[in-house]
């Protein structure tokens, strides 16, 4: 069974920094996009930032030149480096990743659990 777990979330101060992590695991057989959503109280799930796996990226232009996207293609692993946080930054962040499993044809979407970033004084 595939799953995607994260880690990493946390309160930090405007301005500070947080690094999101989340490892795929289970029956894989390949992994193609990763990225991270985000979704604040009110609001729609929003795309953060994806990495395809030739590590081609995307961002929304509310977190280019403060966050990173990157993965490790052995660990089956993303990451998220957020610099500069803002209040407006504060969402429950999730980890998502298009896979195919073994013995299957086609790629799934997956999902992590999510993890609670907040940026306030």
């Amino acid at each position: 069974q595939v799953q995607l777990v994260e880690s990493g979330g946390g309160l930090v101060q405007p301005g500070g920094s947080l690094r999101l992590s989340c490892a795929a695991s289970g029956s894989i057989f390949r992994i193609d996009i990763m990225g991270w959503y985000r979704q604040a109280p009110g609001n729609p799930r929003e795309l953060v930032a994806s990495i395809d796996s030739n590590s081609s990226t995307n961002y929304v232009d509310s977190v280019k030149g403060r966050f990173t996207i990157s993965r490790d293609n052995a660990k089956k692993s993303v990451y998220l480096q957020m610099n500069n946080l803002k209040p407006e930054d504060t969402a429950v962040y999730y980890c998502y990743a298009a896979i195919r499993p073994v013995g299957r044809l086609y790629d799934s979407p997956f999902w992590g659990q999510g993890t609670q970033v907040t940026a306030s004084s």
